[in-house]
């Protein structure tokens, strides 16, 4: 069965170029000029891949992805015009797997659609009917928030939980201290500085095999943290 492709665009041109492009690539596509319209269609269920512009009536591309990334892990990738670093950060802050600046080349488009795709197939081990996304001995189901080391259940708190799901689905990115407060404690008004170190350290006991020597979750110094997945 093709894959299905969710295009939340209001500049028509664009959005039947790339429809056409994922089309004759093989994808099943529905265009959508609305943010709420998209949004309804992308909590559907039914579409792999979601691309997401940020200039959108009805709601914008950032409220979208918030209220999407909420409900599904469904892979999201922002088109947008807007090349601040700031909108980059809150986009991908958000939730959504890539940011692409507009004007891009479709071919380029369609290689990266393939690229998370393929990467999220990876990731979860998984048709959509499945909910486990496995790395190694470590298994984790989002619906049910359960977390398997090597057949054994795991006991996380929410926010530990939180964490892991944000390393895992994006392996060998490196996320920013401040990125993680953002995607983790967004809605809580203040986090100590020390919070985000706490729960790794916690995280690495209870899922790396040696957790002064971790396997998986790795510190960049200066930066922040990355998973590192199981070769």
């Amino acid at each position: 069965m093709s894959k299905r492709i969710l295009i939340v665009e209001d500049e028509k041109a664009l959005a039947s170029l790339l429809s056409d492009y994922l089309t004759a690539d093989g994808f099943a596509v529905e265009t959508h000029a609305n943010g709420r319209s998209g949004l309804q269609a992308a909590l559907s269920g039914s579409f792999d891949l979601v691309l997401l512009d940020l200039m959108l009536p009805g709601m914008d591309g950032f409220e979208v992805c918030r209220a999407l990334r909420a409900r599904s892990d469904v892979p999201v990738l922002i088109l947008s015009a807007r090349r601040e670093d700031g909108d980059k950060i809150r986009g991908l802050g958000l939730g959504a797997d890539d940011y692409i600046v507009k004007p891009f080349s479709p071919a380029e488009l369609v290689a990266r659609v393939k690229s998370h795709l393929a990467r999220y197939q990876r990731l979860t081990g998984r048709s959509p009917e499945s909910r486990w996304m496995s790395d190694g001995g470590l298994e984790v189901n989002i619906e049910a928030r359960r977390v398997r080391r090597n057949g054994t259940d795991v006991t996380l708190t929410a926010k530990e939980f939180d964490l892991l799901l944000l390393l895992i689905r994006s392996p060998d990115r490196v996320f920013t201290r401040d990125e993680i407060y953002s995607r983790v404690w967004g809605d809580d008004l203040y986090v100590d500085p020390s919070t985000i170190a706490v729960h790794v350290r916690r995280l690495r006991e209870k899922i790396e095999d040696d957790p002064s020597q971790p396997r998986h979750i790795e510190t960049v110094w200066g930066v922040g943290y990355r998973w590192k997945p199981a070769t």
